[in-house]
């Protein structure tokens, strides 16, 4: 179906991204349209997406995927995966509108609800019954021979990775302006809370809460004794530096953008001057969260002694 821009200018508008190669993510857009139209709200697309769904003549897309085609929404509705989401989490760090995320993959811990919860999230959406809050972000900077080469950002983490799989990447450690340490690795992840269940999770990082304020440092497969993951300071500077005599290697932000990072490169990572907004449906806790996502054994506890 050929889609239009529609002109009209409703009073609120929700942005719906979503991963279209996916047959549940298209059915589920099909419901969330059709709940937020009967209830009398707008619904944008991108264009392209679009073209894969099956959407009435009333919805509105948008050619330019960029912060402005976001203009006048009051919530970006995004489903899909890990990958979906973080594409979500794009447009919202540029746009400052908020973002609610819907799993249709495995963990998904950015997303608030699950594909069964379609209802409840148009119901919510309708009456505006959600929360906001802030995550933490990471800007990045990647400089060569003292001259910024490249700025990127992160919600999750900033990943320095080597390139050729027969030699490790020799890099050193900094945090404030001191080194730490240096050796031979795969790699190391500069992560935030939120990025704390994802790749630095995967890595051997600790989990920390999402309300915690602070900076992790986790290296992969570190040929080194110590080589334990470290947690900073929300105002800490994190550096790492690719060492001369080493092949080169790659930065990845969120798995999402990546820049070659060759010999003699420093890569600087600090706390983000603007944050990701979350809309929120309900009070869970992060503890039940972690616990139901990586589903926990958890049988056999009594709790507190009343």
């Amino acid at each position: 179906m050929t889609q239009t821009r529609v002109t009209q200018t409703r009073a609120r508008t929700v942005f719906l991204l979503a991963h279209t190669g996916r047959p549940a993510a298209i059915r589920s857009a099909e419901l969330v349209v059709q709940g937020l139209l009967r209830s009398g709200l707008g619904v944008r697309v991108l264009e392209a997406e679009a073209e894969d769904l099956p959407l009435p003549d009333e919805v509105e897309t948008v050619k330019e995927a960029t912060a402005d085609c976001i203009d006048d929404c009051e919530l970006i509705v995004v489903l899909g995966g890990d990958g979906t989401l973080l594409r979500g989490a794009e447009f919202a760090r540029a746009s400052g509108v908020p973002m609610l995320g819907v799993n249709l993959g495995r963990v998904g811990f950015l997303a608030e609800a699950e594909r069964d919860d379609l209802d409840k999230v148009v119901d919510r959406v309708v009456t505006k019954a959600y929360e906001v809050e802030e995550r933490m972000t990471i800007d990045v900077v990647v400089r060569r021979n003292g001259d910024v080469v490249h700025r990127d950002w992160a919600l999750n983490e900033a990943a320095v990775q080597k390139v050729s799989p027969e030699r490790m990447l020799e890099v050193v450690l900094e945090i404030d302006g001191r080194p730490v340490t240096g050796f031979g690795c795969d790699g190391i992840v500069c992560a935030t809370p939120t990025g704390s269940t994802a790749y630095a999770f995967s890595a051997g990082g600790p989990v920390v809460w999402p309300e915690v304020e602070a900076l992790l440092m986790v290296p992969i497969s570190a040929h080194a004794l110590f080589a334990k993951p470290l947690v900073t300071s929300p105002d800490s500077v994190l550096a790492v530096e690719v060492q001369q005599h080493t092949p080169h290697g790659v930065l990845w932000c969120d798995g999402r953008r990546t820049v070659e990072l060759p010999a003699g490169a420093r890569v600087e990572v600090r706390r983000g001057e603007v944050p990701v907004r979350l809309a929120r449906l309900h009070h869970a806790s992060f503890t039940d969260r972690l616990v139901a996502k990586f589903a926990l054994p958890v049988s056999g506890w009594r709790g507190a002694p009343h």
